[in-house]
């Protein structure tokens, strides 16, 4: 098996996968950086602005490939109706 490395880009900064992780294919490790992916966005989906986020996949010879996104959160202006007042409040 090979040993890939995941290491993760959000924005400039770069945090270093320095153990990495034996996978039988580079399917595999496709998979893995999907997974790892979606789960970094899920966490950043709550803090809300603007990212770029990549997972950046290397074995012992160099860089195999990358998976990133990039997405914006934008809180619009709601009037909502409280339905059991029948008041219109502010969100925000």
């Amino acid at each position: 098996m090979k040993r890939y490395y995941f290491d993760i880009r959000d924005g400039i900064e770069l945090i270093r996968d320095d153990d990495g992780e034996e996978l039988p294919n580079i399917d595999s490790a496709r998979h893995e950086a999907a997974t790892t992916l979606s789960e970094i966005a899920r966490a950043c989906v709550k803090e809300g602005g603007q990212h770029r986020i990549a997972v950046e996949v290397r074995d012992d010879d160099g860089p195999v490939l990358e998976a990133s996104l990039s997405f914006v959160m934008k809180l619009r202006y709601v009037k909502a109706i409280d339905r059991d007042r029948n008041a219109i409040l502010d969100t925000v």
